[in-house]
């Protein structure tokens, strides 16, 4: 065989191999840059040129991008990425007419492409030649090869950069649509969690009506899908004009971020009007005003993302997001952000309507409860039973001060009817159609007092879950009525004294002044003249209470009346126990006249009422043995006149609730004067601890 047909058919033979092993390498390397390399190892065997390149052709076919680029150390470098036109270049004509270019001085056609001019006097002159890659069904790019100026590949060089092109075509072809399907299996994993964080944040959403933990629920399933470090919610508070913090979500936190309060321009409302989430990088961060930039950067906060929280009635606020990683969040999260802040603006305004309702339903349900008491009270000025001189001179002063808005101060024993008379005022007042509201100075815990009588804020102190009125407002345009008020702690009385004074007073937790109309009845069974001298009551006080005092008398001083009292408390007790009681025996009528009745009219009721109890047939079965013991323990016996004159005297002091002089006092009780009462109290060593 001649020497030339030997030479081309081992031409030949390592022209297959070639293609054999650059079929292998193209299927055995792991990305387009590794193919490359193999391809100019391999082909620099067999055919001379200096650099390799693959471009892809972009989906709306107008231009090519090259993706991988191999070159020899004396080769000029290409930008990977670099975008140039298809139209009118080489490339587009090889990838048109689907046939191998040979460009003859590719610094000219360089100069062609103004994305390529300034690339295009790198390096020595070259020569290239441009093959197309595509396969039966889409034209995918093209291969480029840079070769010494003025030299041209052979024919069978040709055709074997033909053949290798339609290697890489298919592998092309594989690892696009490889990609292709891990990009969308990536889009899907990232719609399934997008769409799972959606449907947890609105089932938390729509199960929550406290707005604490409606946040603190979407925060929650906001860490999980961000992997942020910090979730805040900032509501703005209209009183203060203020964007505050209700809620931060900060497992990591040093406790910097929980006090920001920052002032609400109107630049900034007009910005979440928009309802449009940002991204703020370093950059960004490093714009805030100084005294939020500073807690920032002592928390490492890199990065933070912001969305509005806003209806269609206006803004409410935002939702703040933080990461210690700077590129954390990203452009690609801004369309999920707007989701996630209009589920929870809408679930915010409903909270926050909840919450106003619940305020409202509240106040109306105090109203209401007042209002009921009055309506059940058991008796009105009509219903005051008795006719005794004592009684009628009380009625006479409730006849003349009613009318007027001045504060009324009732003094008398415990069980008297001081609230009876209270409401008996204010029936017979112009202020008869608003509430009448009352408080029991003694029945509450002097620390809460102050909370029930002036209202106090949501979180005002430990166990404050909402807002609440006072009975002071409660009372506007009304009466209230403070029963015991002696029993107010010194500490409160000043602030009473203000609220009496001024008609204006503070809720607890708030600096806001609320304007109100009251009209003020107390009562009380303490001497308080005596508790100003011990420095127990304010003097000051003491005046502005005792514009019209009334001295209810206790039941032994109106006898008369306890008859009628009896048949009034048996008429309604067996009504509503179901009985019929007729009569009631004379000796137990006589005896209930005479009993002491310490306990006063409350006394007498509650005994009545067990009698009732008793009582099987139709005439009132009275517990005589009871009344008599009662009397026996009243005027225990005493052995000397000096006992009995000492036992006497501190009787008094005791019905008289320790006052010594004054109307109803121990002193007039016992015909004394004031002086000749204490003289006899020193002379029977009578102290303040015997009565």
């Amino acid at each position: 065989m001649p020497i030339g047909e030997l030479e081309s058919r081992s031409a030949a033979d390592g022209r297959y191999r070639t293609l054999l092993e650059v079929s292998g390498a193209i299927a055995a390397q792991p990305n387009l840059k590794a193919v490359l390399q193999s391809l100019r190892r391999l082909l620099s065997q067999v055919v001379a040129f200096d650099s390799i390149g693959l471009l892809l052709l972009s989906d709306n076919g107008s231009s090519v991008r090259l993706v991988a680029f191999d070159r020899s150390p004396e080769a000029r470098e290409f930008e990977i990425g670099t975008q140039v036109p298809y139209a009118g270049t080489a490339v587009g004509r090889a990838i048109e007419e689907q046939k191998p270019i040979y460009i003859a001085d590719q610094q000219a056609e360089l100069l062609r492409i103004p994305q390529l001019a300034s690339q295009a006097r790198l390096g020595p002159p070259h020569s290239a030649y441009i093959f197309p890659i595509s396969t039966s069904g889409k034209k995918l790019g093209a291969l480029g090869f840079g070769i010494a100026q003025g030299d041209q590949f052979s024919p069978d060089d040709v055709e074997l950069m033909t053949s290798v092109s339609s290697y890489v075509a298919v592998a092309l072809e594989s690892a696009v649509a490889t990609d292709a399907a891990q990009r969308y299996q990536r889009q899907l994993a990232q719609e399934r969690d997008r769409l799972q964080l959606l449907l947890e944040i609105n089932n938390q959403v729509v199960t929550q009506l406290d707005v604490n933990e409606l946040f603190r629920s979407a925060s929650a399933s906001i860490r999980k899908y961000f992997a942020n470090d910090f979730t805040g919610f900032w509501l703005i508070d209209k009183q203060s004009n203020k964007l505050e913090c209700v809620v931060l979500d900060f497992p990591g936190g040093k406790g910097f971020l929980a006090d920001i309060a920052a002032e609400v321009t109107d630049q900034d409302l007009e910005r979440m009007r928009t309802r449009t989430p940002e991204i703020r990088s370093q950059q960004d961060i490093e714009k805030l005003p100084p005294a939020v930039l500073e807690r920032l950067k002592a928390e490492s906060i890199a990065a933070m993302a912001v969305a509005p929280l806003g209806t269609s009635n206006g803004p409410l606020g935002l939702m703040s997001m933080g990461s210690k990683r700077p590129n954390n969040f990203g452009q690609g999260d801004l369309d999920i952000l707007s989701q996630i802040s209009a589920q929870i603006s809408l679930a915010l305004d409903n909270a926050l309507a909840y919450g106003r309702l619940s305020a409202s339903r509240n106040r109306l349900e105090d109203e209401r409860l007042y209002l009921e008491s009055e309506i059940r009270a058991e008796y009105n000025f009509e219903d005051l039973v008795g006719k005794s001189p004592a009684l009628r001179k009380v009625l006479d002063q409730v006849e003349i001060v009613a009318p007027t808005g001045s504060t009324v101060l009732l003094r008398g024993e415990t069980g008297t009817g001081k609230e009876l008379i209270a409401r008996a005022i204010h029936s017979h007042s112009p202020r008869r159609d608003r509430t009448f509201v009352r408080l029991n100075c003694a029945a509450i815990p002097s620390g809460l007092v102050e909370s029930e009588l002036f209202g106090h804020e949501k979180g005002a102190f430990t166990g404050a879950l909402m807002q609440k009125r006072g009975r002071f407002e409660l009372a506007d345009r009304g009466t209230l009525f403070l029963d015991e008020i002696g029993d107010i702690s010194p500490e409160l009385q000043p602030k009473l004294l203000r609220a009496l004074q001024e008609q204006e007073f503070e809720r607890l937790g708030s600096n806001k002044t609320i304007h109100v109309d009251v009209r003020l009845i107390a009562a009380t069974h303490r001497d308080l003249s005596l508790m100003i001298r011990n420095n127990q009551f304010r003097e000051d006080l003491f005046y502005r209470l005792n514009v019209f005092p009334i001295e209810i008398p206790p039941l032994r001083e109106r006898r008369e009346d306890i008859p009628l009292l009896v048949h009034y408390f048996v008429s309604r007790l067996s009504r509503l126990m179901q009985k019929r009681i007729k009569s009631i025996p004379k000796p137990a009528m006589e005896a209930l006249t005479n009993s002491p009745w310490p306990g006063n009219v409350r006394e007498l009721e509650n005994f009545i009422e067990r009698a009732v109890i008793l009582t099987q047939g139709d005439e009132l079965n009275v517990p005589m043995a009871e009344l008599k013991k009662s009397a026996a323990w009243n005027t225990a016996p005493v052995s000397t006149f000096h006992a009995a004159e000492r036992q006497a005297i501190i009787e008094a002091l005791k019905a008289a609730s320790g006052r010594i002089s004054g109307r109803g006092a121990a002193a007039e009780r016992l015909g004394l004067k004031r002086t000749t009462l204490q003289n006899k109290m020193r002379r029977l060593n009578i102290a303040k601890a015997d009565y």
